[in-house]
């Protein structure tokens, strides 16, 4: 074994950092065997350094992190900070002085992974980002190692375990999305502000990462679309349930049955009960991969906090020292295959539709008129009602979101249709 210690700065001692610091103290022994020589701690980056962390010595503590990644004797840099800026600067940074990075930032990753994975090529070191996606389940190193030599053609996951939380909530105790938050805030499964996981930002991030590794393409943030959950009522589920289906917020990565192109999007949908997603319960997170030889298969565990995260990041950590040890550095980017990635408008999926229209004889008729006018096939209707009012529930075969767009669109027009109450796709079959 190297006697020599490899140098390790963490930038960030929040939940996660303070926890990747634990590990490293009361498991260097065995992470020293596992790597071939031992990893020291040699420097934390912090905005407040008067706070008392347990377990590191103060005088590792700095608020120059600049600095810090700039030594020139640091072998990897581990960043929990989050955010854009200062992490991407500090992470180029750290690159050019001669460190290997660990990231656990999904944001920064899905914005500018490019650009990183670049800087790390040009001067030879790693960018590793297993905890950027699903916390402590492996699911980028599977991807990006285990099935390189297979065709992925789908995947298809819950990734954030606050929004999968409330929707759980909401399915098993008919709570309101507005109580289902409460109690995931209360539980601290939701930030003081939700919006990020609420609204499927978060998400978005993890399946450009996912979409980028699975079909060796680059997707930014920018290019998925994005629909949040916030609009999910008990209604929904009910008609859910009467589908033999659940609601989940999935992120979907797909590509296009010739091959030619790529789809990414994260939004609320009714998936089968006999799925095996449709029973993550509470804040699990859970991925469904579908390739060519490997067939189908399933990632499944804690996606958040501060011990699965920290295990993932540990992962890395290991992974990246090893490397430096044989002088040899890891799979970078892989995105030669450079598809483009298709509008949401180009998706083709199944709908549920409901409709509150009049009661009265040629309603079904008018509407059934539109989507056929529009292309899109009609898979099952359910119409109840009374006193001039009447509820219309109708379930599409497969159809173009922009089929079903316009379809919506001149349904609308309708005298006799006097709303859409909500419109959710059908994914999972």
């Amino acid at each position: 074994m190297r006697t020599r210690p490899l140098k390790v700065a963490l930038l960030g001692c929040g939940v996660v950092g303070s926890e990747v610091a634990r590990i490293m103290t009361t498991h260097a022994d065995d992470l020293a065997a596992r790597i071939g020589a031992p990893v020291e701690l040699a420097g934390v980056a912090v905005r407040r350094p008067d706070k008392v962390r347990e377990g590191i010595d103060p005088a590792l503590v700095t608020t120059d992190a600049t600095a810090l990644v700039k030594r020139g004797d640091i072998d990897v840099v581990v960043e929990v900070i989050g955010g854009i800026e200062p992490a991407r600067t500090l992470i180029t940074t750290a690159i050019e002085h001669g460190a290997s990075v660990v990231s656990a930032n999904k944001a920064l990753i899905a914005q500018d992974g490019a650009a990183l994975h670049a800087a790390a090529d040009e001067y030879g070191k790693d960018l590793y980002y297993e905890a950027a996606v699903a916390g402590a389940i492996p699911l980028i190193r599977p991807l990006r190692e285990s099935l390189a030599g297979d065709k992925v053609n789908r995947v298809l996951g819950i990734v954030n375990g606050t929004t999968n939380f409330i929707l759980d909530a909401m399915d098993t105790t008919g709570a309101g999305y507005q109580e289902a938050l409460d109690e995931a805030t209360a539980l601290g499964y939701a930030e003081a502000d939700p919006t990020a996981d609420v609204e499927g930002f978060d998400a978005a991030a993890k399946a450009a990462i996912l979409a980028g590794i699975a079909f060796h393409t680059r997707v930014r943030l920018d290019d998925v679309y994005r629909e949040g959950m916030t609009e999910v009522t008990a209604a929904d589920f009910a008609s859910a349930k009467e589908m033999g289906c659940t609601i989940k917020l999935l992120a979907i990565c797909e590509r296009a049955a010739d091959g030619g192109s790529v789809t990414a999007r994260v939004h609320p949908a009714m998936i089968p009960l006999s799925h095996p997603l449709a029973n993550v319960r509470e804040a699990y997170n859970a991925v469904f991969v579908e390739s060519e030889a490997a067939g189908q298969l399933m990632f499944y565990g804690p996606g958040a906090g501060g011990s699965p995260t920290a295990s993932a990041v540990l992962g890395d950590l290991v992974a990246v020292c090893r490397n430096r040890i044989g002088g040899a550095t890891g799979p970078g980017e892989s995105a030669y295959a450079a598809l483009p990635v298709s509008p949401m408008g180009d998706v083709v999926t199944r709908y549920h539709i409901s409709l509150d229209v009049a009661d009265k004889p040629g309603v079904l008729a008018q509407v059934a008129t539109v989507f056929a006018e529009h292309g899109v096939s009609i898979d099952t209707v359910r119409q109840s009602g009374k006193d001039g009012e009447a509820s219309l529930v109708v379930v599409t075969h497969r159809a173009s979101d922009a089929a079903l767009g316009g379809t919506v669109e001149a349904l609308r027009k309708l005298d006799t249709v006097r709303g859409v109450a909500s419109i959710m796709r059908v994914e999972g079959e």
